[in-house]
């Protein structure tokens, strides 16, 4: 929430793509997010020629970084029974 986003924009991440708090960068990065997350997803050449339209090739680059990251992470934690340590509390 440092960076800008309201409660009600975290809160409804889950329904990002079809509400009206979030842009269409916003909305095209969470869905590229997805397809690279979910093993029942792809990055189709349609979804990829619409994250270009969006981002630079450096901003693409991050964002793919970021989500391969926390996937890493995410993965990585679970299979080490990793628990979260505080730092973020999520309410």
């Amino acid at each position: 929430m440092r960076a800008g986003a309201s409660e009600a924009k975290i809160a409804e991440v889950t329904t990002a793509l079809t509400s009206d708090l979030f842009d269409e960068s916003e909305k095209t990065a969470l869905e590229y997010a997805e397809a690279i997350t979910f093993t029942d997803r792809k990055v189709t050449e349609e979804l990829f020629a619409r994250v270009r339209a969006r981002f630079s090739e450096a901003q693409i680059v991050e964002l793919t970084a970021a989500v391969a990251l926390e996937n890493f992470r995410s993965k990585f934690n679970v299979a080490l029974g990793i628990e979260a340590q505080g730092f973020c509390l999520v309410k």
